[in-house]
């Protein structure tokens, strides 16, 4: 199907993960956006592996989170070996227990990703243009021009918001001038993914294999005694093209101590990481999102998900302007909370990275004798593990300092900004076990009420919200019951004292007061959020 010339709310550049998620995101809020990529058609090969628990939970809101368990797996631990001897093993089967529904890392291509996301979109009428490119834009006050060439026809697109989800090689960031500030690692990778024949490997855990010169990490993937494969070439191959799987056995052998038998190979390309962000998330009326945005190395499987966190706190936030519901100044707070977030998994995995392909002796020396040691007596440690799954799983992605949500409660541990918690509920209304997260499961702010309250205050509550926030703000009410003692405990109350929690469209807290006062949410959501009551 050609694309015409026409008028659209929104363009996305890019078919990629975060480009995808973006266009089902305005889906959920009623809005059909126009989403055009240069490639044929979704990526074939596997790119990324790792679906963290934090997009599970973004994929569970969207209703096909199923499908997406159901074709990956759990990685059960991780194996250190030095020299082809393993040193450390830590255990990664329920590491987040009590945290999230999805206590684990999980294995699901970005090819899959892409799929999933796709099929979403067929089912929401909303096509992907493929072979359709961006050439130039040109914004104005309150629109931007776009000139898409598709097949062999330019046509304009005018677009009243253009997000940029088109990699690192952007287009938009380009002809939005927005500089790609950083570096090139000076190693050069290898990436294969492979079937093998070897009964060392364990096809439940990722094995990381250090010598003083090489690294090589094995990743099971969903087939059997399928793994991606990835290592730094030897210098010897810096200056040699073509290089082909074969070649890189001998050395690939050499790291791990043992014959790697590859019986057939899928994908292999060399290639060189670089660590990038833009100067800026948005320009006018462009946004930058995904890789278009930040690239860094591929430690703890962030990449794609971050991507997608990145399409997740923007969607809502543009479709509340779109549809007349929210302030267009809502649109700040999106480089706001996200760019800090960049920076910081910029310099995490640098740090990580560096240590890993160090050439420095002393540094050597540390990973070969100590690093085991210290990684084997951290590991050990219940508070450690928390915090480590906490980070990659991106669940302990926190916006405290964002402007765009206001902490009126004496509490400590949850604070406005902060992720809603998963925890597990009986509704009193309707008799059944569910949990925090279902009740936010539907577009839009969620309110929920702890403590005990007459049936008159309750029914005040809603009315409220029918005269002035039908179709904003949902309501939910959890009476005292010996059933939910969890939820007033993380909370920091009790079943004689009130709260009032206001959960933001994208599962992060927004208001937390310990009174449940009309006034003051209302002051919150007009004043703060900046949402506009009918």
């Amino acid at each position: 199907m050609p694309l015409t010339a026409q008028h659209t709310q929104v363009l996305i550049v890019g078919a990629g993960p975060s480009g995808l998620m973006m266009a089902a995101q305005l889906l959920r809020y009623g809005i059909q956006p126009i989403i055009i990529d240069n490639k044929e058609g979704p990526t074939t090969q596997s790119k990324a592996l790792v679906v963290q628990a934090r997009s599970l939970e973004i994929y569970r809101q969207m209703g096909i989170v199923d499908t997406v368990i159901n074709n990956g797996k759990a990685v059960k631990g991780a194996q250190f070996n030095i020299d082809g001897k393993k040193k450390a093993e830590f255990k990664l089967t329920d590491i987040g227990n009590g945290q999230t529904l999805y206590p684990f890392l999980f294995l699901y291509q970005q090819s899959k990703n892409e799929r999933v996301l796709l099929d979403y979109l067929t089912l929401n009428c909303c096509p992907v243009y493929w072979n359709t490119s961006l050439t130039t834009l040109t914004q104005h006050p309150n629109s931007v021009d776009a000139d898409i060439l598709s097949g062999d026809e330019t046509v304009r697109i005018n677009c009243d918001w253009l997000i940029g989800a088109d990699g690192a090689h952007s287009v938009v960031r380009k002809q939005s001038q927005i500089a790609f500030n950083g570096d090139t690692y000076q190693h050069n990778f290898y990436l294969a993914d492979a079937l093998l024949d070897n009964d060392s490997l364990n096809e439940d855990f990722i094995q990381l294999f250090l010598t003083q010169n090489s690294f090589a990490g094995f990743f099971p993937m969903t087939e059997a005694n399928n793994y991606r494969i990835i290592g730094n070439l030897p210098h010897q191959f810096d200056e040699k093209k073509d290089v082909k799987v074969d070649d890189i056995i001998p050395f690939l052998n050499e790291t791990v101590r043992n014959k790697i038998n590859i019986t057939q190979n899928n994908w292999f390309i060399i290639y060189r990481l670089h660590h990038r962000m833009a100067e800026k998330f948005r320009a006018n009326r462009c946004f930058l999102i995904g890789d278009a945005a930040h690239i860094h190395s591929p430690v703890g499987g962030q990449g794609m998900n971050t991507g997608l966190q990145d399409a997740y706190n923007l969607a809502w936030k543009l479709a509340g302007v779109i549809n007349g519901q929210i302030n267009e100044t809502i649109l700040n707070s999106y480089a706001a909370e996200r760019m800090p977030i960049a920076k910081t998994l910029l310099r995490t995995t640098d740090r990580v990275f560096n240590l890993v392909m160090s050439g420095n002796w002393f540094v050597n020396q540390f990973k070969k004798w100590m690093l085991p040691k210290v990684l084997n007596f951290v590991w050990s440690k219940e508070t450690t593990r928390e915090r480590f799954f906490k980070t990659i799983s991106q669940t302990g992605i926190s916006y405290r300092d964002s402007n765009i949500n206001l902490h009126l409660s004496k509490s400590t541990k949850i604070k406005a900004g902060d992720r809603l918690p998963y925890i597990k509920i009986f509704d009193e209304k309707q008799l059944v076990e569910t949990d925090l997260h279902e009740w936010c499961s539907k577009p839009g702010f969620t309110l929920i009420i702890l403590g005990k309250f007459d049936e008159l205050f309750l029914f005040t509550v809603a009315k409220w919200i029918t005269n002035k926030y039908t179709g904003i703000l949902n309501f939910f009410y959890l009476p005292p019951s010996g059933k939910n003692l969890e939820v007033f405990e993380a909370f920091e109350t009790n079943p004689h004292q009130q709260k009032a929690i206001i959960v933001r469209p994208d599962m992060y807290i927004g208001y937390i007061n310990d009174v449940a006062d009309i006034g003051m949410m209302e002051r919150y959501l007009k004043n703060v959020a900046g949402v506009h009551s009918s």
